[in-house]
Formats: C-alpha cells, structure tokens, sequence
C-alpha cells in the first residue's frame, strides 16, 4: 500500500507538468521562484538521494554529485531549468526506475539504511518511503497551483 501511495503521487507530479512547453514548465508564481521543471528536477534528485545515497551508501551519479551546493542551495532546481522537457522527464524517470529496483532488492520495509543521519541513526526503508510519500504530496501541492496558473486546469 506504502509504494503504491508512491507511484501515485510520483504519478501525479507528472500528471501536472505533461503536455506543457518547454516555456511552461519554467513558468513561477511570483514571489516563488518553483516552476514545474524545478520540481521535477528536485524530485529527480531527492529519490537518489533517499534510496541511492542514504539508504544504499551508494555515492551520487552525475549531474548530481557535481553540483556546488556552496554557490546554488537550490542547485538541482537550477540545473533543472537547462534542461528541455525530454531531458527533465527522462532524468525524472531514470531516478524512479533506479529507486523502484533498490525497494524491491531490498529484504522487507524494515531493513536499515547504509547511511545514518547526524545522530548515527539509520533509517528503516518503510521510513523512507512514508517521508517520499509526504515530500511528493506537499510538492504535488505546488505543482497544482503552478499549473492552475498556466492553464487555469485544476489536476486536483
């Protein structure tokens, strides 16, 4: 039920950003600067981060592990907004799919993380999966509103 809540809201996120230009999904609700394409590129990060590199131990691939964090915070939206909708989408999906195959390698949802947090404590991968399912459920929140924005299409 967990990773079918998931899908649902890795879905949704989608859902909100198809059919739209290139110049659509950098359209932002002023005084924010989130776009649908800055989402997505987060998204695409935030999924290697949680099963790639904390729950896996596995070190960040590239166009991630290259970022400077010092100069951008938000240095995967900004990337994010070089890239066409193809190249978005595809990262996106690229990320999922890689996340899907390490839940499903994975014994049960109560094996711990590699990785610790700053107090040395692992996450449970059932952990992990109920805060993805929160972080895509507050950014699908967004998505709704930015897209209402372009097209004045309520997705919700």
């Amino acid at each position: 039920m967990l990773l079918a809540f998931l899908d649902f809201y890795r879905a949704a996120l989608v859902d909100r950003a198809l059919e739209l230009t290139d110049e659509e999904l950098q359209v932002a609700l002023p005084p924010s600067t989130l776009t649908l394409a800055r989402l997505l590129g987060h998204m695409a990060m935030v999924e290697r981060t949680w099963f790639l590199e904390r729950f896996d131990g596995e070190a960040m691939p590239e166009p991630w592990a290259s970022l400077d964090w010092d100069e951008d915070r938000d240095a995967e939206m900004t990337l994010a907004q070089t890239w066409s909708s193809e190249e978005l989408f595809a990262e996106f999906e690229r990320s999922i799919a890689d996340s899907r195959v390490r839940v499903s390698n994975a014994s049960s949802l109560d094996q711990l993380s590699v990785g610790t947090d700053r107090s040395g404590e692992q996450w449970s991968l059932r952990w992990i999966v109920v805060h993805m399912i929160e972080e895509y459920a507050r950014h699908c929140g967004h998505a709704d509103l930015i897209r209402e924005s372009i097209d004045g299409d309520s997705l919700s």
